[in-house]
């Protein structure tokens, strides 16, 4: 069933579109990192939708990404899980993998690591202000196995009809009353050419090299 009796839509803005958060590669789109309130919110058979910030440009509130939730993991669950290996980051390798969002596991003494990655700083340190950002609150992640995701072919969308508002965090529908966004969901999701595809890069691919640290919003 694509949309779940009592299933909730979070809308949410993206202001980095890498192809880190969310990670839409080798099949699985998942959101690992940032966002925790809305990672620990949402539930199995739930949708999630990214819309593109104002740093966009042409593409200001275009949804980049749509993904129905069908699984939730905890961190050290999807560190172990084989089918996440290709997830894991290598920083010296093609951009797809240099942005893998597998970053985080505890060692044998129950201590944090994150692995050298995006979120890490520019020597590959841990960034404690990322590190307490993305765990603090929440150790979930959220796993789709039935998704969309646009990148820089990000869809327009009727955001009054939608009901969006500009939020800094996420705004949550109820998908029985909010019928554009289960239409929306229904024809585009539903397409057999769409479905589980990333139809365009990420926005901001170019970056894909660069660190972020979450408390500043600056690269490095």
């Amino acid at each position: 069933m694509l949309i779940n009796e009592g299933a909730s839509l979070f809308v949410y803005p993206i202001p980095r579109d890498l192809g880190f958060a969310p990670n839409p590669f080798h099949g699985y789109c998942t959101l690992a990192t940032c966002k925790p309130k809305l990672r620990k919110s949402a539930k199995v058979n739930d949708w999630v939708m990214g819309l593109a910030a104002s740093n966009a440009k042409e593409k200001k509130y275009h949804c980049i990404f749509l993904m129905k939730v069908t699984e939730k993991l905890t961190f050290q669950e999807y560190w172990a899980d084989p089918r996440f290996e290709l997830k894991k980051p290598v920083r010296n390798g093609s951009k797809v993998q240099v942005l893998g969002d597998n970053i985080y596991h505890k060692n044998a003494a129950g201590k944090w690591i994150q692995e050298d990655s995006h979120h890490s700083n520019a020597d590959g340190t841990v960034n404690e202000v990322n590190l307490k950002r993305d765990t603090g609150s929440t150790h979930d992640v959220l796993v789709s196995e039935c998704f969309t995701y646009f990148g820089c072919e990000a869809l327009q969308l009727d955001l009054n009809a939608l009901g969006y508002k500009p939020v800094r965090d996420y705004r949550k529908f109820s998908l029985v009353t909010q019928l554009y966004a289960k239409a929306l969901i229904e024809k585009t999701v539903m397409k057999s050419a769409y479905r589980n595809m990333v139809v365009g890069d990420p926005i901001h691919f170019n970056l894909f090299d660069k660190r972020v640290d979450q408390g500043s919003g600056k690269y490095s």
